[in-house]
């Protein structure tokens, strides 16, 4: 029976758990295939795209027209993929009730945690996650509780990652730049009331470490009322650095290096905020007793060959006064019920794709893709290979996958029906989406997020009474 997967007698059955941009990747590296293929993306948003909606900036538009990319992968075969929104897998199914009903589960859930400093006082209030932050200003429903010290005038972002530049500028930027974007009206507002007047991005190593990328750092620059601060001697290479910048085949961090030569000679005035690019400084303790009040940190060097740099301590500390302090050193995903899982690395522990038990097996039927196969490493286009690898595995494992006992969505649909959990379809988000549009052009943005998913219900339930 098994030999008859992907006909259209036996359609093959495929659960994706997360979606995301992988996960629809991974959709769509399926559907490339010559075989009958049904596939069901589950999300416990009741939306989906997950970091593409909830993770890019909101400033960020360009980026996000890859969605289109995504709506063609949902429609290129209308009755054979189902978006189920708003199921969280393991809470209202478990992975092992999946089984009964599709042949392959692949995991690509992404990462929805962050790496801790360990730092003394990370637990005070007053220091957040940057994941927390985008959250909250992307209108992501799980973090719209938040309320964010904005009355303070300094703060400080511990680590020189892409989202630490994106924490940078949405804090930096006027409420008329944001004006324009998809920032939701409450970040927007609060924003609007900002105190804050310096912003210092940390990093321990130097310039030609830096993990932003070219693009972000120039973003930077174009600020309509922030000035860049960048010091020169921060700049100047010793023979470690500069062959750590010439012998990497990668020119990052040459464009980054040029990048950051043009605004160390920016103007340093003139405009109502400052935005810090500190290197050499390691952090060490979050003071305060009830509330942030500062960072401490030691001013470092970096002593030894070229890629294999420590920073030393100098014997100089420098203090930070700031009462709002986000860490910004990576996320990192957390497990889910009856998956195996790698807590110290954060991942699925896998072989190309293929899920291995914690004895290095491989899980027959279970597959990863994403950020929770691989790390939160890349951009959103390295989603792409990363699932076509795990996608291939898939069919190259194909004569030997166990069939599903009951090949049946409507079964799916029925037993989440019957423990109360309303579904969100393809469907139903496209109506969600032409609404959003619809009140942000009248706001001049691209679009309203709705924010919870009781709004979300709402505006489904308001469209099915104005149909009738």
């Amino acid at each position: 029976m098994t030999t008859q997967l992907g006909t259209e007698s036996r359609p093959l059955r495929v659960a994706i758990v997360g979606a995301g941009p992988s996960g629809f990747y991974a959709a769509d590296a399926l559907f490339r295939s010559p075989l009958i293929i049904h596939v069901d993306a589950f999300d416990k948003l009741a939306t989906p795209y997950g970091l593409l909606r909830g993770g890019v900036a909101p400033d960020h538009q360009k980026m996000k027209s890859v969605s289109s990319y995504y709506d063609r992968v949902a429609t290129k075969f209308p009755d054979r993929f189902r978006f189920i929104g708003n199921v969280e897998i393991g809470k209202d199914i478990t992975v092992d009730e999946l089984r009964n009903y599709y042949d392959a589960v692949v995991f690509s859930y992404g990462s929805s945690s962050d790496q801790k400093t360990g730092l003394k006082g990370e637990e005070l209030p007053g220091v957040y996650s940057a994941r927390e932050f985008v959250g909250w200003y992307n209108g992501h429903p799980d973090y719209q509780h938040f309320e964010f010290e904005l009355n303070q005038e300094v703060v400080a972002i511990i680590g020189q990652g892409n989202v630490a530049i994106d924490v940078a500028r949405i804090l930096a930027k006027t409420p008329h730049e944001l004006s324009t974007s998809d920032i939701t009206q409450k970040a927007l507002d609060a924003l609007s009331k900002s105190k804050v007047k310096e912003i210092h991005i940390i990093g321990r190593r130097g310039p030609v470490q830096s993990a932003f990328t070219e693009l972000e750092a120039k973003e930077l620059g174009e600020l309509e009322d922030a000035n860049i601060v960048v010091y020169e001697n921060d700049l100047v290479l010793d023979g470690a650095n500069r062959r750590e910048m010439e012998e990497v085949e990668s020119n990052k961090a040459r464009k980054n290096y040029a990048v950051l030569q043009e605004l160390a000679k920016m103007p340093k005035e003139g405009k109502s905020k400052k935005v810090f690019i500190q290197y050499f400084k390691y952090p060490k303790e979050i003071t305060g007793t009830t509330h942030a009040e500062s960072l401490k940190m030691d001013v470092v060097r970096l002593e030894g060959e070229a890629f294999k740099q420590k920073a030393i301590p100098t014997g100089e500390e420098l203090t930070i006064p700031s009462g709002l302090i986000f860490r910004s050193i990576g996320y990192k995903g957390i497990s889910s019920p009856g998956v195996p899982f790698d807590t110290k690395r954060g991942v699925i522990p896998n072989q190309k794709g293929r899920v291995t038990d914690e004895n290095g097996h491989v899980v027959s039927g279970f597959y990863t893709a994403g950020w929770i196969k691989r790390g939160p490493s890349g951009v959103l286009g390295s989603n792409k290979p990363c699932s076509t690898e795990t996608i291939d595995c898939l069919f190259e494992d194909l004569p030997s996958l166990q069939a599903c006992p009951t090949p049946s969505s409507d079964a799916v649909y029925d037993l989440l029906k019957s423990r109360g959990v309303r579904t969100v379809s393809f469907q139903d988000w496209k109506q969600i989406d032409s609404r959003e549009t619809e009140i942000g052009k009248a706001k001049g943005k691209p679009r309203e997020k709705f924010t919870t998913s009781e709004e979300i219900f709402q505006t489904l339930d308001s469209v099915v009474e104005k149909g009738k």
